[in-house]
Parts: C-alpha cells; sequence; structure tokens
C-alpha cells in the first residue's frame, strides 16, 4: 500500500550497508527461528483490549 505523504530512497550505498546490518543481526542472535504460517497463527495474539506495559 503506498502512501501518498511519504517518499523515501535509498542509495545502493545504503543498501549495502542496511544488508550488512541484517547480516550481524543475525550473526549475533543465532537463536532466532522463522517461524511457518501455521506456527504464526497458533501464536496467542494480543487484542485491543490487551493491557499494554512499558
Amino acid at each position: 500500500m503506498a502512501y501518498q505523504n511519504i517518499t523515501a530512497s535509498l542509495s545502493p550505498q545504503d543498501i549495502q550497508e542496511i544488508k550488512a546490518a541484517l547480516q550481524t543481526v543475525q550473526k549475533k542472535m543465532p537463536f532466532l527461528i522463522t517461524l511457518s504460517t501455521e506456527e504464526r497463527r497458533k501464536l496467542v495474539k494480543m487484542g485491543d483490549k490487551s493491557p499494554v506495559y512499558g
């Protein structure tokens, strides 16, 4: 979905730096996993009336 009030552009160098940063995060957090669609559907979801802490 496009937003008319937001314009953004990234240079190829910016894109490479972002990808490198994401790779660093993945290396530092090897315990992260990818969930299947079915696994995500089974997770408990918070509704509008759920308390927000923070």
